[in-house]
């Protein structure tokens, strides 16, 4: 079992940053899991932003966020984290992480394939 807690979301002016994280905790080994990150804005039915493989080695975006996002993890830390940079008010949503048991090399994209979410954190960009 594994339990996910978001943080660091909040309101920004378009084109600043924020960085968002997920911390881990549970009974089992974070490094077991593949991350993900996913978005869901109101009325909109939720999708993908980035994953990044147990190791980190592996890394995929959607193409809207890609080359202004980045994913990262620190598996001593059991904390997976999003940068995002160059922000746009259609980034406003609610962003949840989630982790997949999985020790392959890749990087998920699809929200059914992850066994854990977190609560969202809310992430608001202002035009």
């Amino acid at each position: 079992q594994v339990q996910l807690v978001e943080s660091g979301g909040g309101l920004v002016q378009a084109g600043g940053s924020l960085r968002v994280s997920c911390a881990a905790s549970g009974r089992t080994t974070f490094s077991r899991y593949a991350m993900g990150w996913f978005r869901q804005a109101p009325g909109k039915e939720r999708e993908f932003v980035a994953s990044i493989s147990w190791s980190g080695g592996s890394t995929g975006y959607a193409d809207s966020v890609k080359g202004r996002f980045t994913i990262s993890r620190d598996n001593a830390k059991s904390t997976v984290y999003l940068q995002m940079n160059t922000l746009k008010p259609k980034d406003t949503a609610v962003y949840y992480c989630a982790a997949k048991s999985a020790m392959g090399g890749g990087y998920y994209s699809t929200a059914i394939q992850y066994d854990y979410w977190g609560q969202g954190t809310q992430v608001t960009v202002s035009s």
